[in-house]
């Protein structure tokens, strides 16, 4: 009996040890901020398509506390859980009950900031639940869409945003539609023709906020489409044109082959992960 407790102890000691070294390496490695990172889902998903990015970042210590937004169709935001005070690096994953803006359905340009009020809804509920110092926001497809009308329908009214990541955002259009297909310059990203979800948008060349780093993540599949299945690779790389000239920094990160899918994009994608990690957190 001695002998077993004897060994639970010497667990219970090397379990405390490999815990504290491993908290000590993520204070090393990380930025230890309290600054919450808002992940925004696309069209007809939910909270679940966010949720393998966030445990990455979790598993790599980048943060101990994952909340959840639901957000009702009448813009209601409640919490599974408040963010405990002085949470370090915290994620929040938006819930959208109105994920397919039904009412908008022959209207997206109009549907796209209706989506905008959703996501500052999101931010003000929030900031009720602390000071907080900046926020950082990630969104994937039509998330991004909503993210960039809460920016530009909000100018002088935002808090800081130090990062937003763009995963898959179709600013330009879909596949199918000859906006998304149209050449890009390569300097300045403007598109050849522009889709009307683009052109309500052209605003954030004055209005986007220049404190705010930019990563801009879009895929390939290599098959001669030119898109990741459902966003053609030049309407995400319109982005650079609506905020590259005001952004604090502007970066794309092209990714390739089968991974490159549309939804394999947030899916146990270890280059994404790995991608937020390191622009969101790593020092």
């Amino acid at each position: 009996m001695k002998k077993y407790k004897f060994l639970i102890a010497l667990l219970a000691l090397v379990a405390g040890v490999v815990t504290a070294g491993s908290t000590k390496a993520a204070i090393q490695h990380y930025r230890q901020s309290t600054v919450p990172t808002i992940f925004v889902h696309g069209w007809g998903s939910s909270a679940n398509a966010e949720d393998k990015m966030a445990r990455a970042a979790q598993q790599a210590g980048v943060t101990k506390t994952i909340v959840r937004a639901n957000v009702s169709r009448q813009g209601t935001v409640i919490f599974n859980r408040d963010i405990p005070k002085g949470a370090i690096n915290p994620i929040v994953e938006v819930n959208l009950a109105d994920n397919k803006l039904s009412h908008y359905r022959n209207n997206y340009v109009q549907g796209y900031h209706h989506g905008g009020t959703y996501v500052k809804n999101v931010v003000n509920a929030v900031e009720k639940q602390g000071h907080f110092p900046a926020i950082n926001l990630v969104g994937h497809s039509m998330g991004n869409i909503e993210i960039a009308n809460y920016i530009n329908d909000n100018a002088g009214h935002l808090p800081k945003i130090n990062h937003l990541v763009a995963i898959a955002g179709h600013y330009n259009g879909l596949v199918g539609q000859s906006t998304a297909e149209s050449k890009v310059n390569s300097q300045t990203g403007q598109p050849a023709r522009e889709d009307p979800t683009f052109k309500e948008l052209l605003s954030l060349r004055q209005n986007f906020p220049t404190n705010t780093r930019v990563l801009n993540i879009y895929g390939d599949l290599d098959n001669g489409s030119h898109s990741d299945g459902d966003v053609p690779v030049n309407s995400a790389k319109s982005l650079k044109y609506l905020v590259g000239t005001r952004a604090k920094s502007y970066r794309e990160l092209p990714l390739h082959g089968r991974s490159a899918q549309h939804s394999r994009l947030h899916n146990n994608n270890h280059q994404v992960d790995q991608a937020l990690i390191n622009f969101l957190w790593t020092k």
